[in-house]
């Protein structure tokens, strides 16, 4: 039930779109406390609102044996301007 991330304006306006993913590190809380670029958009500013906005959305923990744990997960963000 994450939003969707804001576009940023200049990407817009350029009419940049692609896709990122970014590896986060989740915590056994859901919450992100590490996020980096595994693939880029080829826009620094839609990879930068990537990591911007998988660091402020909640995630459902990764479990062991039925514990939850602390993991890196791979997060795409698609970029797609709506005509």
């Amino acid at each position: 039930n994450n939003p969707k991330p804001p576009y940023p304006p200049m990407s817009k306006r350029l009419n940049e779109q692609g896709k990122t993913v970014v590896r986060g590190w989740i915590g056994t809380d859901g919450q992100a406390s590490q996020a980096t670029i595994k693939t880029s958009s080829g826009s620094e500013r839609l990879d930068q609102a990537s990591v911007n906005t998988v660091l402020k959305w909640r995630y459902v923990p990764g479990k062991r044996g039925g514990v939850p744990e602390a993991m890196w997960f791979d997060v795409p963000v698609n970029w797609v301007l709506q005509q």
